[in-house]
């Protein structure tokens, strides 16, 4: 199926119907007016001289427009490259030089980061839209033809469809594409999973230059309306509160500063059905304190950029699991979606043992995956092998195949022959009553190879000290698992999928060593 095509079938039954809470900018739209715009902005590119295949990209925060783009690249037959406002010019130049885009679509409170752009990358076209622009997109838009675009038909299943980049927890950038398939493919898990029904009421909470994305095209796909918001804690519950959400996904930072808002059980949230949260392990103690303070359901889901749903913990899990029935597996990811395959296994490709101890490598198979890494043709036939996906994810897993990530393959921690997995340490550190979040990664030691250390963000208004961390640690650990050191920071660096990058925080200590792994 065109993935272009969702929001048509919702125009022709229900053009009524809101598609689009545009928050941000006090904007709705019905499927009738948003699909107007997806046929324009369509028509409107191709009129520029793009041809199928060929790639354009945005640069905006959450809006309508951008939700359009991504329905009229595939109407036209176009690749949509979300690019990432929080990096830095020279890596936003580094990646739209890579997938060389025919045209750039910006929001105007990115002006100076276009025109900086414009002087270190060739692309054809730039258009604008924003009070403060040149109105180039907005003229695009409404100079264009208002009739299905006769490229709609010609956007085949495994055409690509979205390209986005991801320097994950490893460094360079890398663009994962994705096809109208393997986009369907991720819909199909979700719907499973999440059990959408059509009075659901969506909140995307994550910029639409990550793969949650798909998830919130998803409940335009069952003719729900999607409400695009610029997450800040206080504001996401208002808007649950107002628009009646019902079903949102949200990291474990969202998480815990939604719980920490001041009169937090004031606001209505009875309208939840369920949400579900994911880019990145949760400590168990913050999904039962979730689970005490959210009127809903809770699923967790675990993927990358490269593919999305390739496992779930269920709602039963976690109730079961909160009633004393496997309580482990609210540390684990779940058991493999509707449309995945999953394996741990070794370094040969042998699934490892299901004893829930022993360590593999997760792979994936499955019409959700990628098909590659645009222009890296030796880096994708490393990554899928034999029609697996090799994550890098490092985990192990129980008799009834629940899946339990211990650290990323470059994550572990080497220490006197020892393997330590961090996933483990910051478990226990988020234990202690006073931690928001945590980083755990090894620097080098000339003792025992490597030793442990964490870097801690504290809630709001509490107080720790290094010695009250690594003593939580040791109730939970061995020995030598435990911190050597703590560090205490406002804040910890992450990528769009709200993965902590360990590479920022481990890089200074090793500057001048050698790491194995």
């Amino acid at each position: 199926m065109n993935q272009g095509l969702v929001p048509a079938k919702w125009a022709a039954l229900t053009p009524r119907a809101e598609a689009i809470v545009d928050v941000p900018n006090s904007r709705r739209m019905t499927y009738a007016e948003f699909d107007s715009l997806v046929r324009r902005a369509a028509n409107g590119l191709r009129g520029l001289g793009l041809q199928k295949g060929d790639r354009f990209a945005v640069l905006s925060r959450n809006c309508a427009e951008y939700m359009a783009l991504y329905y009229a690249a595939g109407r036209a037959g176009l690749v949509l490259q979300p690019l990432n406002w929080r990096l830095a010019g020279e890596e936003l130049a580094t990646i739209v030089r890579d997938a060389a885009p025919r045209a750039v679509v910006s929001a105007d409170e990115w002006s100076e980061t276009v025109e900086q752009l414009q002087r270190d990358v060739d692309v054809p076209h730039w258009l604008q839209f924003g009070d403060k622009s040149d109105g180039s997109f907005v003229r695009l838009v409404e100079g264009a033809g208002d009739e299905e675009p006769v490229w709609t038909a010609q956007a085949l299943d495994d055409d690509p469809f979205f390209i986005l980049y991801t320097g994950g927890t490893t460094g360079k950038s890398k663009g994962a594409l994705h096809t109208h398939r393997s986009t369907g493919a991720m819909m199909l898990a979700q719907t499973v999973a999440e059990r959408i029904v059509p009075s659901d009421v969506y909140m995307l909470t994550g910029q639409m230059y990550h793969i949650p994305t798909v998830l919130a095209m998803n409940y335009n796909r069952h003719g729900c309306p999607l409400v695009l918001v610029n997450f800040e804690a206080k504001q996401a519950l208002e808007v649950i509160q107002e628009e009646r959400v019902s079903a949102f996904l949200g990291i474990t930072t969202m998480i815990n500063w939604m719980m920490a808002v001041p009169d937090f059980a004031s606001y209505d949230l009875s309208s939840l059905r369920n949400f579900q949260y994911g880019g990145g392990p949760m400590p168990s103690s913050v999904v039962r304190a979730a689970m005490d303070a959210f009127p809903c359901t809770m699923i967790q889901g675990y993927g990358q950029t490269e593919g999305a749903g390739m496992t779930f913990l269920s709602q039963e899990d976690h109730v079961r699991a909160v009633h004393g029935d496997h309580p482990e597996r609210l540390r684990s990811c779940g058991r493999e979606g509707f449309t995945a395959q999953i394996r741990v296994v070794d370094e040969h490709g042998r699934d490892v043992p299901q004893d829930g101890r022993t360590a593999g490598q997760i792979v994936a198979r499955g019409e959700q995956n990628m098909i590659g890494y645009l222009n890296q043709p030796e880096l994708t036939a490393q990554t899928i092998r034999d029609g697996w996906m090799w994550t890098g994810d490092m985990a192990t897993w129980d008799e009834e195949r629940y899946v339990f990530i211990v650290d990323r393959a470059k994550d572990m921690i080497i220490s006197g022959g020892e393997n330590i997995y961090s996933v483990q340490v910051e478990e226990a550190i988020n234990q202690h009553p006073a931690v928001l979040e945590c980083a755990v990664f090894g620097v080098p030691d000339e003792e025992w190879g490597e030793s442990v250390k964490a870097v801690v963000v504290l809630k709001p208004g509490t107080e720790a000290t290094e010695t009250e961390i690594i003593d939580e640690a040791r109730k939970h650990l061995a020995g030598y698992q435990k911190p050597r050191s703590v560090d205490f920071v406002p804040q910890l660096p992450k990528a769009p999928t709200g993965k902590i990058l360990k590479r920022e925080l481990r890089q200074p200590y090793w500057a001048d060593h050698e790491r194995g792994v």
